[in-house]
């Protein structure tokens, strides 16, 4: 009980914290804001990179998840 306790308040600590906390680099948030004011070529350069930077964490779990549920239906058709 203690340990759900401890991480519903750990959840929403981050969770009510989000707002405050900014995590981004100084130098990148102002060449985007200097940017976005003429024409905002370099923001959009910057978002496509932050979307490629994100497919591979997906593309990871999605391997993953693959071999585990290929793994499964492996045994499940052994034991039957």
């Amino acid at each position: 009980m203690k340990r759900l306790l401890k991480n519903i308040s750990l959840l929403l600590f981050f969770l009510l914290s989000s707002e405050i906390i900014q995590a981004q680099c100084a130098m990148c948030k102002a060449v985007v804001e200097s940017e976005s004011e003429s024409g905002g070529a370099i923001a959009k350069s910057v978002n496509n990179g932050i979307l490629y930077l994100m497919i591979f964490p997906y593309l990871l779990v999605g391997v993953v998840g693959y071999f585990i549920y290929k793994n499964y239906i492996k045994k499940s058709t052994n034991t039957n």
